[in-house]
């Protein structure tokens, strides 16, 4: 288990690099943070030059990969971090310089224990791309297809593992201070980004991934999903067709190469609205490096590493929350709020209905370029506090891809209004899903079910137990113990080793600072 000097040790390194970049001063700031957070950031800084803007995106970027996933994440809570912070953090690039080729290959060798002219016939030295976790190149397999070859950056499963321990013991600490802190649930924030990294370093959960979403966009036309090469696929390889294609942030090839921005923009809003609200499966990292428009004009998607779910009662809940900012239906969507549970019962129903139409109303029926679902977001982060509305982590990475896919049809085309392409859609789901047809269908296949296991005594155990809200249950948390913990049964010799510590890199900071 690590120690507690270890973990705070690797906190003071990185807070010293948040603040080189500027980064600890909101923070700092913020009436919400804890006074003893805020003390910490002031020791951090100490002997630092900081720039007149902060730059978040930079800070994480200099930090490492775990850092670049987790600032990511971020970027969705402008409730914790800020708006600043989180506009900032939506530049932040996935990037990193590539590993040595002979590496690489190495890498590839061990991972099928076979030389590496049995498994591709060729292999392009360089890198088509480097991100924080993987790199992909080009390769030819010996039955003459082309294929990208996705590889782990060596040692990376152990260097996430460590950087997340310190978040989890450094968030159970922050939620312990209470208020602000336990609302924004901090730990499970960490929860379910070690969730989402986990997947993402086992490349044989990413291929599956990308199987299951082509597989269900198959009646999608337009979408593609590259199909997997099993036979050359494992946990720390990953094999798929290649794709050739314009980025489709580039409106300028896509209008040269005669494709229509327009239309690719709404097919993009209605690709995920079908992978979200009808399938519950949904590409949650939908940036503008990992989509391609293929000269036919098919959208094709790459990098299935985050995949968000949501069961179906929570997209029956955003269905109806979506049509009713539409529509302006915000007594609905209040309702819905309260018996998903997301907003305490003891709160009014009709003071929420009215705080919701402060946020919705004045965005309504116009274009993305005024204003946007992403500000939308931010007006409804903004009433949380005001309605004790804990964090939903189960949907940061829906909120998060569609910022992504907003961003992404306002570049296709500015004059895109993300309301007016998303109401038909939503519409047509709750009429068939939850109308009355559906709701006769359902409640007909609910009563054959109770018949078949004795109907009275099921009844009676449903009437028992309701239905919970919308929020899955919480996953499991580490047995994290609290500094104070330890302080009180009297083992002070590993916090005087760290402080010292500390010190030193405070100090040679300010040197640094002195001499720079």
């Amino acid at each position: 288990m690590t120690q507690p000097a270890t973990h705070i040790l690797r906190l003071l390194g990185w807070g010293r690099t948040l603040a080189r970049h500027g980064a600890l001063r909101g923070i700092e700031h913020d009436p919400n943070t804890p006074a003893q957070v805020r003390r910490l950031c002031r020791i951090a800084r100490l002997g630092t030059r900081q720039p007149r803007l902060p730059d978040y995106a930079g800070a994480f970027q200099d930090i490492g990969p775990a850092a670049i996933k987790l600032g990511q994440t971020l970027a969705t809570r402008p409730d914790l971090v800020g708006e600043d912070a989180a506009h900032n953090l939506l530049s932040l690039q996935d990037s990193l310089p590539p590993v040595a080729f002979k590496a690489v290959c190495e890498e590839i060798e061990a991972s099928f224990q076979k030389p590496l002219g049995t498994v591709f016939a060729t292999i392009e030295p360089e890198p088509v791309g480097a991100a924080s976790i993987a790199q992909v190149h080009r390769a030819l397999t010996s039955e003459g297809r082309e294929v990208a070859v996705k590889v782990l950056r060596p040692g990376i499963r152990g260097r996430f593992a460590r950087d997340i321990d310190t978040y989890e013991w450094a968030a159970a600490h922050l939620e312990a201070l209470g208020g602000e802190a336990s609302r924004l649930r901090p730990r499970l924030v960490i929860a379910n980004f070690k969730r989402w990294t986990v997947r993402e370093l086992d490349l044989r959960r990413e291929a599956a991934s990308a199987s299951e979403l082509a597989e269900a966009m198959t009646a999608f036309p337009g979408y593609r999903v590259p199909a997997i090469d099993w036979d050359r696929t494992n946990s720390r390889v990953m094999t798929l067709d290649w794709v050739e294609g314009i980025k489709v942030s580039d409106r300028a090839a896509l209008e040269a190469a005669g494709h229509d921005c327009k239309e690719l923009a709404k097919r993009l809003v209605l690709a995920f609205l079908t992978q979200a609200i009808s399938l519950g499966l949904f590409h949650a990292d939908m940036h503008q490096g990992n989509l391609f428009v293929e000269a036919d004009g098919t959208i094709a998607a790459i990098d299935f590493g985050i995949m968000g779910r949501i069961d179906r009662r929570a997209r029956a809940w955003l269905a109806e929350i979506l049509y009713g900012l539409t529509t302006g239906n915000y007594r609905r969507v209040a309702e819905i709020h309260f018996e998903a549970q997301y907003v305490p019962a003891h709160h009014s129903l009709d003071e929420f209905a009215t705080a919701l139409r402060a946020v919705g109303e004045p965005m309504r029926g116009k274009p993305v370029k005024e204003l946007s679902v992403g500000m939308m977001l931010d007006g409804l982060f903004a009433i949380t506090r005001d309605f004790d509305m804990q964090t939903q982590p189960h949907l940061l990475l829906l909120q998060k891809t569609m910022v992504m896919v907003e961003g992404l049809a306002t570049s296709l085309d500015p004059d895109i209004n993300m309301w007016d392409v998303s109401a038909p859609y939503v519409r047509g789901w709750i009429r068939d899903e939850l109308g009355p047809e559906a709701a006769l269908a359902d409640r007909l296949r609910e009563d054959a079910d109770t018949l078949l296991r004795i109907p009275a005594l099921i009844r009676r155990i449903e009437e028992r137990y309701p239905p919970k809200g919308g929020a899955p249950d919480p996953p499991p948390l580490p047995r994290i113990e609290l500094m104070w913990e330890r302080r009180r049964r009297g083992d002070w010799l590993g916090y005087a080793l760290a402080a010292a510590a500390g010190a030193g890199l405070v100090l040679a900071g300010v040197w640094s600072g002195l001499l720079g």
